[in-house]
């Protein structure tokens, strides 16, 4: 193997595999990438047996071949070599030369027989789906994934496809986010369903940040979506993520969405969330509980701890209804205030025990919806 590649290209890509390899595995070679040099530029492939990440590279190739090499350990090597510099990269019995300007380093490389063989989409197409809508959903469900590994059949996000649109719902017991987004009917894919993990989400919202090249051009990526017998592809440009899906049955999220709220409060969005990070500085450490009491023309959140003391915040809104007091966990607040996007936020509830419901007012096209369990302190 004998090519050249420029220092921008070549780092782009490796710093997207970076959250692809794992530090600490039993598998040496799945700390490494699988490096093939092709005349027509050279692939790269990581993976860590549940999500794998292909991309490709433009590259002056005059020795073509294949080898593993350490992934976090070359991308800080390249990272930290000058700016606009070409890398040339060489085998040399066990080792790969790596060399810029006057710098030169031998990395260790490992057979590449002993990487893994990664299933690759079947190439009959899938769904089409449009890149930017599909990382704000990711962005406003991913945080309500449980990180209880003994639940697994949570430990992923319900991705569906039907005619008219795609939904995407995650939940840990304690609170659920369901997105859903119009689709164009007609288009491949519908009836789809699968759990999607939670790292396979936030890969490919990673993905999705930017297009190929690196600029900004999200309104106008796609990501060809299949889903095979065990497996997931989206193809986003020249790069392939490959997901094994989440056997299991997810809960049966409708039921969990209560029809019967009929109080309903709206807040400015900034101004609540301003509020519930002051009150919470001085809640309890471990539950992070705020009480929220809507009384006649306001809500006056507070918070107290045994250690440190209480705080108080009141704000003004246009509510007439009964006095009632709910405890919410205030991150759980937090993380829907901070994916909402809109200037304002409304509040549906019933009392002190049922389920309340969280809702952008306004929005971008999509319907999001927040079900969130009161605490009982």
């Amino acid at each position: 193997m004998d090519l050249v590649v420029k220092k921008a290209d070549f780092l782009r890509e490796l710093q997207m595999f970076q959250g692809i390899v794992e530090r600490k595995n039993t598998i040496p070679v799945l700390a490494n990438i699988l490096l093939t040099a092709e005349k027509s530029g050279i692939q790269l492939l990581a993976t860590d047996l549940e999500v794998a990440l292909e991309s490709r590279c433009e590259a002056s190739v005059s020795k073509p071949g294949t080898t593993t090499i350490p992934a976090k350990k070359t991308y800080e090597i390249v990272k930290a070599l000058p700016l606009e510099c070409d890398i040339r990269i060489r085998d040399d019995k066990g080792f790969i030369k790596l060399s810029a300007d006057q710098f030169e380093s031998r990395l260790q490389t490992l057979p590449k027989e002993d990487f893994p063989k990664i299933p690759s989409p079947s190439g009959k197409g899938g769904a089409s789906l449009p890149g930017e809508t599909l990382r704000k959903m990711i962005a406003k469900t991913q945080f309500a994934i449980t990180s209880d590994d003994t639940r697994y059949f949570l430990n992923g996000a319900l991705f569906v496809l039907e005619a008219n649109q795609m939904r995407l719902v995650a939940t840990d017991g304690h609170r659920l986010a369901l997105v859903s987004a119009k689709r164009e009917k007609g288009k491949k894919g519908d009836g789809a369903k699968a759990i999607l993990p939670k790292k396979t989400l936030g890969e490919l919202k990673i993905l999705l940040g930017g297009d190929e090249d690196g600029k900004k051009n999200k309104k106008k990526t796609q990501v060809e979506y299949e889903q095979g017998e065990n497996h997931l592809f989206f193809t986003v440009g020249s790069r392939v993520l490959t997901s094994r899906m989440i056997d299991a049955q997810f809960p049966s999220f409708e039921r969990v969405i209560p029809k019967n709220n009929d109080k309903t409060i709206e807040f400015e969005r900034d101004r609540l969330t301003r509020a519930i990070k002051r009150v919470v500085l001085m809640a309890n450490e471990r539950s992070r509980a705020i009480k929220l009491q809507m009384q006649n023309g306001a809500v006056v959140i507070t918070s107290n701890s045994p250690d440190f003391g209480d705080a108080r915040e009141q704000l003004s809104v246009d509510y007439s209804g009964d006095t009632v007091e709910v405890c919410f966990n205030a991150h759980y607040l937090l993380d829907f205030l901070g994916e909402a996007e809109t200037s304002g936020v409304q509040l549906e509830f019933k009392d002190e025990t049922n389920q309340a419901v969280m809702k952008p007012v306004g929005g971008d096209g999509l319907d999001y919806t927040y079900v969130i369990m009161p605490m009982r302190v």
